[in-house]
């Protein structure tokens, strides 16, 4: 509602028009006039009055006609409109309350009945603009909050899905716009530790089920630590055995030195899980493999179930080092020691003739840290 109410008075009348707009312009409001009933409904779909004073008798189209047509019009906002008749007959008041009238005036019209029901209708228009004003913010702030909701959901589950594959700290920087969306295939240059069980297979096969869970219950556990701890991407587990990468979804400072430094410390975790192991009859160890090369990275699979996924020869070789690891040994190839050299103690293997490559692969096995 405007800060001056603009009230629209309809009358074939001109001195009944005269003597409306003289007395209500002089409380302040803002007057304009229509001289039957088809300029009325123009006027007032132009105007968008807060207010209409309609005489009922009018040639043409009568009043009570134009307040029907104004009251089905879906388009025009709600109107307080005041009949002005001569005629004070009860059927005729009824006839104009139906048609869509909120109040009457008789007239001669009396100055104090008009301006007390002229201001009692704006307030009741007021009062409705307010409700629908806040019925509207309502309505967008419910919008504003189911957008927001789902946002936040899509955020939930979006980083569900990062936390399978990357460390909660990856996580959270990726959904917060840190790093693109690493799901999106990418190459790029990665260290891969690969881990696997010596004996596990013997051991299947001859333990119960709840056996085999709970040991790769615990070795799960303890390994998941370590590889959150040194904030490696874990690739995937199958069995006993898990591929974790570094320098990949996000850059880090020598990958290479931190794969090592997990990997030992894992040696050192199930080393220690071994022994408990070996006390329940259980004959198992950790080989560990380490390799760094090129790598094409990202999601593979189809909707409902995605992988996290390295494609290339450095994976490959990683898990050919770890096979040949015997039971507390990592193997490191050529490249990953070049990068740690002055960090570890460590031996040259023999040239290995490794499955897949045509060469032979010159490998270090790892000691500790110096």
């Amino acid at each position: 509602m405007r800060d001056t109410p603009r009230i629209l008075i309809v009358d074939d009348n001109p001195v009944n028009v005269k003597i409306l707009q003289t007395r209500l312009a002089a409380e302040g409001y803002d007057i304009v006039t229509a001289n039957d009933g088809e300029q009325a409904l123009a006027i007032a779909r132009g105007e968008k009055p807060d207010l209409i004073l309609l005489d009922v008798m009018m040639p043409r189209l009568d009043g009570l006609e134009v307040c029907r047509r104004l009251r089905s019009d879906a388009s025009f906002p709600f109107t307080p409109i005041i009949l002005v008749t001569a005629m004070a007959d009860s059927k005729d008041v009824v006839a104009g309350l139906e048609a869509g009238g909120d109040e009457y005036l008789t007239k001669p019209v009396d100055h104090a009945a008009l301006v007390a029901r002229v201001r009692s209708m704006l307030r009741i228009k007021r009062l409705h603009d307010t409700v629908e004003t806040l019925a509207a913010e309502v309505k967008e702030w419910n919008a504003s909050l189911e957008r927001r909701v789902a946002e936040q959901v899509g955020e939930l589950e979006r980083v569900g899905r990062l936390r399978r594959f990357f460390s909660p700290q990856l996580a959270d920087l990726i959904v917060d716009g840190g790093a693109d969306d690493p799901l999106k295939s990418h190459r790029r240059e990665i260290t891969v530790v690969f881990l696997d069980l010596r004996g596990f297979t013997a051991f299947a096969e001859v333990a119960e089920p709840e056996e085999v869970m709970g040991v790769l219950g615990e070795y799960y556990r303890t390994t998941g630590k370590i590889v959150l701890e040194y904030e490696g991407t874990l690739e995937h587990f199958t069995g006993d055995g898990m591929t974790i990468l570094f320098n990949d979804p996000l850059p880090i400072a020598n990958p290479a030195e931190r794969a090592v430094r997990m990997a030992l410390a894992v040696r050192e975790g199930i080393g220690r899980m071994a022994e408990n192991w070996a006390k329940r009859g259980y004959e198992l160890s950790l080989g560990i493999g380490i390799a760094q090369g090129y790598a094409t990275i990202g999601a593979v699979g189809f909707e409902g179930r995605w992988d996290y996924s390295a494609i290339g020869t450095v994976t490959n070789l990683a898990a050919r080092l770890c096979g040949e690891a015997a039971g507390g040994e990592v193997l490191v190839a050529q490249r990953v020691f070049a990068g740690v050299e002055t960090l570890v103690d460590a031996e040259p293997t023999e040239a290995l003739a490794l499955k897949g490559f045509h060469r032979p692969i010159i490998a270090y096995r790892l000691r500790g840290v110096k």
